[in-house]
């Protein structure tokens, strides 16, 4: 009877071994190599793509994910940024060499430029810089102030006073700062407006005024608003680059973002689990690594697959099935590590917050799962100890 049974059972298990394909209530953990590029064929399954990854395609998705880089979305051409805006509070101190015209009654004191003379001077009470960015100034009348440097200021005041106080030097301080302020909001321990001065302070120096972050440094990405313009770039980046921690310009917004992205690998890995990386990103290589590499016993290396709402920009749509929604379309990216090249192209293909990565049974695999079966019924006092999942 058990040679009768083998017999009947054999043809078939060659044919199917020789088609690739097994029967289908056979236990898997998802479809096989085969089953994934049937779905590309026209008419099978609507608006997904499937897509064999080279270099040139690692490469162009690589720099379509790259965040845009702070140094080149704003850019600074001068370190001192800082200028009086309407509420700022200044003070003016205005000095006259004898014999002094206007501000005789003064005390004199002793002016370093003036020689060995000396000459006098009026400290002018502190006064808030205007709505129409102005401020008064004693036989100069209305001063504008806003949108200026304090040299600046300083040069405008002494133009105003020539031909009335006789050779006229002006120091302009900033008593109070309320107009030139970034906004820090975000995963921040403090939230607050940090006053910009004439140093020019940088993205990080704002990120360390807020108190620091609340989050680990690597999973925080940090996003700059500058009028009509925003940008993001992981803060690890930024920290690498000293060229993106860019000067900051009244104005600006500064938010911590905490981006605690994930991707899923499911099949034939050293673990199917669900796995946290970092904000600045990771590689396919990196994932593939991060899940415990391929399952020696049940991979099919040809096999590897990417699961993805891809940008539409970024994919060259054959199928006119392939139809995008709110800019994603369905893609599917495929694989071939059997090829000793595609173990670059893994290094470049950049891993995306929400892919799932799955690994197929090779058809060997199946083919011993499906014999199992066959002598288990052929001789019941067999055992198989291979787990064939």
């Amino acid at each position: 009877m058990k040679k009768n049974l083998l017999a009947f059972c054999l043809p078939a298990v060659l044919t199917l071994s020789g088609c690739g394909t097994f029967p289908g209530w056979l236990p898997a953990s998802g479809p096989s190599r085969q089953q994934i590029q049937e779905q590309s064929a026209p008419g099978n399954v609507e608006g997904i793509q499937i897509v064999d990854v080279d270099d040139a395609i690692a490469r162009k998705l690589a720099a379509g994910k790259q965040l845009d880089q702070f140094s080149d979305a704003f850019v600074s051409k001068t370190a001192n940024n800082y200028v009086i805006g309407p509420g700022d509070v200044i003070e003016v101190t205005i000095w006259e060499a004898p014999p002094a015209m206007l501000f005789g009654s003064m005390s004199p004191v002793s002016l370093p430029s003036a020689g060995a003379g000396t000459s006098n001077s009026i400290t002018l009470p502190a006064q808030m810089v205007a709505a129409d960015g102005t401020i008064s100034i004693p036989f100069a009348g209305r001063v504008g102030v806003a949108g200026r440097t304090t040299e600046q200021i300083e040069l405008s005041i002494v133009s105003h006073l020539k031909g009335k106080a006789n050779q006229p030097q002006v120091l302009v301080g900033v008593t109070k700062n309320n107009a030139s302020n970034v906004t820090i909001v975000g995963e921040v321990n403090t939230s607050t407006m940090m006053p910009i001065t004439p140093k020019g302070e940088r993205l990080l120096d704002a990120i360390a005024f807020a108190g620091g972050l609340k989050q680990p440094v690597s999973h925080m990405a940090v996003q700059l608003s500058r009028g009509d313009t925003t940008a993001t770039m992981a803060l690890d980046s930024v920290i690498r680059n000293p060229k993106q921690n860019v000067i900051l310009k009244p104005g600006d917004v500064v938010t911590a973002l905490f981006q605690p992205q994930t991707f899923s690998v499911l099949g034939a890995t050293g673990k199917n689990d669900e796995i946290p990386f970092e904000a600045q990103g990771i590689s396919l290589a990196q994932a593939l690594a991060r899940s415990g590499g391929l399952n020696d016993n049940r991979a099919d290396a040809r096999a590897i697959f990417v699961f993805r709402f891809e940008d539409a920009k970024l994919v060259d749509k054959t199928d006119p099935s392939v139809k995008a929604s709110n800019g994603k379309v369905p893609v599917v990216y495929e694989i071939n590590l059997r090829d000793p090249a595609a173990f670059f192209v893994t290094q470049n293909f950049p891993i995306q917050n929400h892919d799932v990565v799955y690994v197929s049974n090779s058809p060997g695999a199946e083919f011993r799962k499906f014999l199992t079966y066959v002598v288990m019924v052929a001789d019941p006092t067999v055992t198989f100890t291979h787990d064939f999942q």
